[in-house]
Formats: structure tokens, sequence, C-alpha cells
């Protein structure tokens, strides 16, 4: 029987999907990891479960990031030494791509059972370097509303970036951060230098709805298998964030987003202490009926700002029209619009600062 158009349609556009998708990792620097997604495009072909899921995708692939899901499971595969097949292809020795795509068909033959399950979930992409971003938007925001902030994470994850307040940046320059840190963020900056000044996190917390405890081992090595293995220095950041949460676990929340924001909102404010929505890399994953239920919560919550008490947003998310990730900031009261302060690369290495 004739494949019917609708079909025809669909598998196009998971394959236009998995092709984007390569060719996004491929941009940002991660070559073999490219040749690893495009591998997907035979593997859903195989009789196994988790490529039949693959090929009958119902979802977003994009929005859902769903070749990075399954690439996660084989890097996994990798990482605790149970099939290290893929080791010379993320080593750039193994460019063949017939060879690759080859290598990841007996993988899904061999090990359905385990890597159909990582289809479940969005990829946990816990990044300690995006949190540049948020420090930049920071110290904009000091300059505005007073140095003093209290932070609330959505999306959390981990709790990788919930733990800033305890990283050293180096921002062009401008320093924040305690100077002894093992987590030292130094992106590539790009434009002017963001405003130096003073900024003090008196308080942090998040929330997620399957949040990461990183002194769990295998719960570390889960967060460890979404990392493109090219990047050697989101590896050390991620070794670097385990050491901190070891000493002092992040105060993370098992909640949905649009339920936590309005109870951090309803949380006592300090005078002279701006609160703060952060969240990196993250909306696109939250349902737009929740999207639209925190933004609702935001602008009321922003409505009963004062000057003594401000609050604000931050967000560095992807543009979803020029899939560039923009570094986006509000608060309340007096600068309710969106402002974008510039775009940066999606783990941090650099930012582009038109702040």
């Amino acid at each position: 029987m004739a494949e019917q158009p609708h079909a025809v349609m669909h598998m196009r556009s998971i394959t236009d999907g998995i092709v984007w998708q390569a060719e996004h990792a491929e941009k940002a620097g991660a070559t073999c990891t490219g040749r690893v997604i495009r591998a997907l495009l035979a593997a859903m072909k195989t009789d196994t479960a988790t490529g039949r899921r693959m090929a009958g995708w119902q979802g977003l692939l994009l929005e859902d990031a769903m070749p990075l899901r399954v690439t996660g499971g084989l890097h996994n595969l990798l990482i605790t030494g149970d099939d290290t097949r893929l080791e010379p292809v993320y080593a750039g020795l193994l460019t063949d791509q017939t060879q690759i795509d080859a290598i990841v068909c007996d993988m899904f033959e061999k090990w359905d059972t385990r890597l159909l399950p990582w289809l479940d979930g969005p990829p946990q992409t816990n990044e300690a370097g995006r949190s540049a971003s948020i420090m930049a938007g920071l110290l904009w925001l000091s300059q505005r509303l007073g140095p003093k902030f209290g932070l609330n994470e959505i999306g959390a994850s981990a709790g990788v970036n919930t733990m800033m307040d305890r990283y050293h940046y180096d921002l062009a320059g401008v320093q924040a951060g305690p100077v002894d840190s093992p987590m030292q963020i130094k992106p590539e900056w790009r434009g002017d230098a963001p405003p130096a000044g003073k900024v003090e996190i008196v308080s942090i917390w998040g929330c997620d709805q399957s949040p990461i405890d990183l002194s769990d081992p295998a719960a570390a090595q889960k967060l460890k298998s979404y990392v493109w293995p090219e990047a050697r220095e989101r590896m050390a950041r991620i070794e670097a964030a385990i050491a901190l949460a070891s000493e002092q676990r992040p105060e993370l929340v098992k909640m949905d987003a649009a339920e936590w924001v309005p109870l951090a909102l309803a949380e006592p404010q300090l005078p002279g202490v701006t609160r703060v929505l952060f969240h990196s890399i993250v909306w696109q994953y939250i349902p737009k009926p929740s999207r639209a239920a925190i933004t609702a919560a935001m602008e009321a919550a922003g409505a009963q700002a004062t000057a003594d008490r401000p609050l604000a947003w931050i967000m560095l998310e992807t543009n979803r029209e020029t899939f560039k990730h923009e570094l986006r900031v509000r608060f309340w009261p007096g600068g309710e619009e969106w402002q974008l302060l510039g775009e940066a690369h999606p783990h941090g290495a650099w930012v582009d600062w038109a702040g």
C-alpha cells in the first residue's frame, strides 16, 4: 500500500528537522556530534521501538529537541563504557557517514530498550556558561534598580545556574563573583563591555519538573550525556558544578514552572532587593498555556512593584524565527517593555553585547 501524502509530508518534516539539528550542531562547532545526529536518519528506519517512535514523532521536533534526546542516550552508552563504538566518531577519527550510520543503526538494534526512554523528556542542557548572559543582565539592571537581587530560576534542571552566586565572571574585564571560585566564566566578548558595578545576590533558588541531583553519580552522569563530546570546556564546567554542589546543594523545588512562579512572587521581598525571574534555553519546552500563565503572573506582580521593591525578568532564549539566542530584559516599574541586550552562543562560548 502506498504511503498517504500526509504521511510523506510528516516524514519529510522529521527528516528536515534532523538535518537542521545536525547543521545547527556543526555551526556551533560540534561537527562530530552533527554526524551522529545525521545517522538518526538511517536509525529511525530500523525495526526498533526507538526508531518507530522517532519516525512517528507527534510533537514539534525542534522545539522538543527530539534528535538531542536520543543522541544524549547514545553518548551515555559511551561515557558509561557500555558501548564505545562512537568514540572514534566523537574523536574525529571516523568521518565516513555511511560507516557512522551503520554503527548507530546497530546500536539502536542492540540497545533499543535502553535508548527508548531517552525520548521521554527534553535534554537537560544545564550549562553554566549561559549564566554569563544572566550576570551581564544583572550588571545592566544594577545601574537602574540597585545592586541587590533575589533570583528565581525556572527550568533549573540540576541547579547549575542556581549556584551562579558562587561563580566568578570576567566579562570583557568586568569582574563579578568570588575570585577563588572553581567555576571561572570568561566567554569571548563581542561589542562594548557590560556596565561595571556591584551585583549582590542575596538569595537564589529554582524549580524544575524533574530536577537532577548532582550528588547522585548516575544523575550527574546523565547530565554529562547531554553535553556534546567536542565541548571539553563544557564538561569541565559540569565537573566544577558537581564539586560545588557537593559542598552545598542548590536550592531546588520539584514543581511545574507555571505553578511555582506565583508562589515565588508571593514570597516576602526585602526593601532594596530586586526580585528577578530568570531562565535560559527552557522557554521553548514550556507549553504555551503555561507561558501565558507565567507572563500574566509577572505582569500582575509588576503592576504592584515599587522603586523600593522592584521586579525584573531576564531570559536567554531562542528566537524561533531566527534561531538566535537572545538576551532580553524587562523590569518594573519603569522598563515594562522587553529590551534586547545582546545575543549569545547556545552554550556560552561568546556573548555579543548590545546593551
